[in-house]
């Protein structure tokens, strides 16, 4: 009888293989409150390693982290109509607390940008405080009513940015910089991930904004996964939290802002990305661990002779494990490994340490080579760069053989059911894409003929990319 596999299969069926990853993989569980999570160890070290790269970038971009309450007067998402009616189906509110009824109810944070012009409002006084740039790294809470690990939980991690420029012009370009140079950047050359930048239609803005850049992932099943946003917020909020700045004069001007988010969501665009029928692939760039030396016996000389490499590896600069647990079956940590997509396994025994060699298993490229032991801190660094050149190289190919042109709404359908359709927006417009979004489908972003990001949604020329998505 065959042995039964380990995860399902991918083609068999897409959402349980997703699950079975995340628990063997020991990625997460979920928590005892419906639509929660647990992130486990191995999980969160992908999470901080995706944090750590965002943060340098963000604070490169001249923002700095700051912290902000959890708990919102519920008042403060009143201020913005479009906004609270665009969160209020998901909030979580408390009526109660040290054992009496609230004189206020108080929401627990959905999006921050309420609380953070209330201090904006303080904080701003003339031209010569603009811009100001803040990030937090905080928790949200949406009230999720069909939560699936990591990709919609009812609370999640993220990084929220909120800026306040002195000009339209200035804060667009902001946004724009955000959306380029730091998200673009992080998930195409670190997450490896062939996102597509363009812009949301009217219907699928941001509630409260006038303009949102998005960033769209096709998943190895075709689907389309939104891996981040940055937002034009105009002056909506600031005049609703009268956040105005004075000129050389005495007259004062409404700031105009932004925000700009990314999740946890990115750990199930990654395992959705990469994943195999084996487990899971973490970029080189990303991996906290790039690469395990396993002890296949546990003499002496062996367990020496991994630590040494160990050693040799994390001199080189290679975030490397040494896995000596020689009390567990060799199989057995083998295939652990696998799963968790640790980007290269360097496994020593007697005979590899009689050779001088050690066996050099590669979890993106496949295949497996004896390598002089001598060797491998100088051949390591290269060949985890061509492996997450690889993980990119097979992000591009799926997305751009899955993405065909259509010229009608029975076409994009079609299309959504196994990939991505591009149609004409012009052709498409806001009724089409209603119709679109009855069977389904929807709008995931409009992008300018030339492929760059289009300033204005009827820009001529500007096609919709239409998908089924997470």
């Amino acid at each position: 009888m065959a042995k039964a596999p380990v995860l399902t299969p991918q083609a068999e069926d897409f959402p349980r293989w997703y699950q079975d990853l995340i628990n063997k993989a020991e990625l997460a569980d979920n928590g005892p409150v419906r639509g929660t999570m647990v992130i486990r160890p191995y999980g969160y070290g992908l999470w901080e390693r995706m944090q750590q790269e965002m943060d340098a970038r963000i604070k490169k971009a001249g923002a700095q982290n700051a912290y902000f309450p959890m708990f919102i007067p519920q008042s403060y998402l009143t201020k913005e109509a479009e906004h609270v009616e665009g969160f209020a189906p998901e909030l979580a509110v408390v009526t109660h607390g040290g054992g009496k009824e609230l004189d206020e109810p108080v929401v627990v944070r959905p999006t921050s940008e309420t609380i953070i012009n209330e201090y904006f409002s303080k904080w701003v006084q003339s031209h010569r405080d603009l811009p100001l740039l803040i990030n937090q790294w905080a928790n949200v809470v949406r009230w999720e009513l069909r939560p699936r690990v990591f990709l919609r939980t009812t609370e999640f991690l993220w990084q929220e940015g909120h800026t306040a420029h002195a000009t339209y012009e200035d804060a667009r370009a902001y946004a724009s910089r955000i959306h380029t140079d730091v998200y673009g950047d992080f998930m195409t050359n670190v997450l490896g991930i062939d996102v597509v930048l363009g812009r949301k239609t009217a219907k699928e803005r941001f509630a409260g904004a006038i303009n949102t850049l998005t960033l769209e992932g096709m998943m190895g099943d075709g689907k389309a996964l939104q891996m981040g946003t940055s937002h034009e917020l105009g002056q909506n909020f600031a005049k609703a939290f009268n956040t105005t700045y004075q000129l050389q004069g005495a007259e004062r001007e409404h700031v105009w802002q932004t925000s700009w988010g990314v999740s946890t969501r990115m750990v199930g665009g990654l395992i959705m990305s990469h994943g195999d029928d084996n487990g899971l692939r973490v970029p080189p760039r990303l991996a906290a661990v790039q690469a395990v030396v396993l002890a296949i016996k546990g003499e002496d000389a062996v367990l020496a002779k991994v630590r040494e490499i160990g050693a040799q590896l994390e001199a080189a600069g290679v975030r490397v494990v040494v896995d000596d647990r020689t009390d567990t079956p060799f199989g057995r940590r083998a295939v652990d490994w696998e799963l968790k997509g640790v980007p290269l396994r360097i496994e020593v025994g007697p005979r590899d340490l009689e050779a001088g060699t050690a066996m050099l298993v590669r979890r993106i490229a496949g295949g497996k080579e004896p390598v002089s032991v001598d060797s491998l801190a100088a051949v390591v660094p290269g060949i985890l760069e061509e492996d997450q050149a690889q993980l990119l190289r097979e992000s591009r190919e799926r997305r751009e053989s899955r993405t065909v042109d259509v010229k009608d709404i029975n076409e994009a359908v079609e299309a959504a059911a196994t990939g991505w359709g591009r149609i004409s927006w012009a052709d498409l417009g806001p009724e089409g894409e209603a119709k679109l979004a009855e069977q389904g489908v929807s709008v995931r972003c409009l992008v300018a003929a030339d492929g760059t990001v289009p300033a204005a949604d009827d820009q001529p020329g500007n096609y919709a990319l239409v998908a089924r998505a997470y």
